[in-house]
């Protein structure tokens, strides 16, 4: 007889106003064995995923009280969820700045109930929190993320806090678009309200310290009207 203990079945957290979504999803990720809650505002959700803390959190772009693009910059502050973002909207930049809001996939409707239980899957096989590095590498530059050092080859850069902390955002999310907006949220924080010029003075900051050339710089990309790319 099998004694093993059940495991124990992953929560998700539905946020969805069109109540019709938000039920026949509701009801087919219980189906499928999902302990699923939902919510139908911005504000109701963030809340309800404070109180849970679920491993999935499926958030609509289009939300009453908080949109959903909010929620998800918050919940990545706070917490470590998987995150899928629903959407209408199917356009690139529309998809990007969903990604560089924190979303691990971004899902365009209509949409099939069986893609969408695949993303699901996908979504919760991400890599546990605890499996967080310690450190990230791009050729020879290398951040120290424990004792908040910076190595270029053999030299160690002086880099202030705020220096550091938008240099591993860029270099955590190689080969993304990051927007200013994206990057003031997650560097200086949600309530920060100061201009989005004070990324692009930290940036050039950054590149006169890490780029061999920084009036032509290789590592920090420009993408025109968006933001920054780290390329390596």
């Amino acid at each position: 007889m099998n004694t093993q203990p059940l495991e124990e079945p992953k929560s998700i957290l539905i946020v969805e106003d069109d109540s019709t979504l938000q039920q026949t999803l509701a009801y087919n990720l219980s189906q499928e064995g999902y302990h699923v809650t939902v919510a139908s505002d911005g504000r109701a959700g963030l809340e309800l995923a404070r109180d849970q803390e679920p491993d999935l959190v499926v958030l609509d772009v289009m939300l009453p009280e908080l949109d959903g693009l909010s929620v998800c910059r918050i919940l990545r502050r706070e917490m470590d969820p998987a995150i899928i973002m629903l959407t209408a909207r199917s356009s690139e930049v529309d998809k990007i700045i969903g990604l560089d809001s924190g979303a691990d996939d971004y899902v365009t409707k209509p949409f099939s109930f069986g893609e969408f239980s695949a993303r699901v899957r996908a979504a919760l096989r991400r890599k546990p929190k605890d499996e967080t590095p310690q450190r990230v590498e791009a050729g020879d530059l290398v951040l120290d993320l424990i004792g908040r050092n910076v190595f270029k080859g053999n030299q160690k850069l002086d880099l202030s806090f705020k220096e550091f902390d938008l240099l591993k955002e860029l270099m955590n999310n190689k080969g993304m678009v990051l927007s200013r907006d994206l990057l003031l949220t997650k560097v200086w924080g949600y309530d920060y309200y100061g201009e989005s010029r004070t990324v692009d003075v930290h940036i050039r900051w950054l590149r006169e310290k890490i780029e061999d050339d920084p009036s032509r710089p290789k590592r920090i990309t420009t993408i025109r009207s968006i933001g920054y790319r780290f390329e390596g």
